[in-house]
């Protein structure tokens, strides 16, 4: 009897290719180019050609990334705030306030400190320039919202709004004092955070103190404009009284 032709051994099956990492940010790719030539460079003659270059992609690219030299800057921000809300931890949960917000506000200098070559060179203009100054304004309180709801402090109460805009005051005159204390303790940059805070917590207390003692009146106002009759909207087409337009009289509230 023939015997059969043994079958050909399996082949060995391939290792699994590595897994591929993951591409890296091109926003932060391109912050990261402008705060090199910041480190070296005057802001006002860093030109977006420049940055472009820096980073390794065309103008194209660049333009659908940033709208501007001020975005790229305030896309700062974005990465500082993503850094630390990965960072977060429940060690300081039953802390002060005071103390949920000295930790925050270190890890947020730690955060920012591969930057700070650059800011040291970029704030001086930026301070010179109140429109600048107030476009990372609104930046600075988008941020801080979430800095403090990570902190566990409330930001959408009556007094939310004094507490971010607080927060962001207080970030400021600290990194005033970070960008040039180079003492790898930051005692200085610690002691000035400290007064911060006590002077923070003075004026927030005094604003909780008017808040609840203007309270009856807030509710006296809301009761007198709720109790105003309102103007009935009249039908199109009806004559025009006194030649005014055909439109209801709104107070304003």
């Amino acid at each position: 009897m023939a015997r059969k032709p043994a079958s050909p051994k399996a082949a060995p099956p391939k290792a699994a290719p590595p897994p591929a990492s993951a591409p890296a940010d091109p926003r932060k790719g391109v912050v990261d180019a402008l705060f090199r030539l910041a480190a070296s460079r005057p802001w006002g003659e860093i030109e977006l050609g420049e940055i472009a270059t820096e980073a390794g992609i065309s103008l194209v690219t660049l333009r659908g990334l940033f709208p501007s030299k001020l975005a790229i800057l305030g896309g700062l921000t974005r990465i500082v705030d993503d850094a630390v809300l990965a960072g977060q931890s429940d060690d300081l949960v039953g802390e002060p306030a005071r103390e949920r917000m000295f930790d925050l506000v270190m890890r947020r200098l730690d955060a920012l400190a591969p930057y700070k070559a650059g800011l040291r060179r970029i704030m001086p203009a930026v301070r010179r320039d109140p429109m600048t100054l107030a476009a990372l304004n609104r930046g600075a309180i988008n941020s801080w919202r979430y800095m403090l709801a990570s902190a566990g402090i409330a930001t959408e109460d009556a007094l939310g709004g004094v507490r971010v805009q607080g927060a962001v005051l207080l970030m400021a005159r600290v990194a005033e004092v970070w960008l040039d204390d180079d003492e790898p303790e930051l005692s200085r940059t610690m002691a000035r955070l400290d007064r911060e805070l006590k002077t923070a917590g003075w004026v927030l207390s005094r604003a909780e103190d008017i808040h609840r003692l203007t309270a009856p009146l807030r509710g006296l106002a809301r009761a007198f404009c709720g109790a105003r009759p309102r103007v009935r909207r009249r039908e199109r087409g009806e004559s025009r009284h006194g030649g005014e337009d055909n439109e209801d009289f709104a107070p304003a509230i």
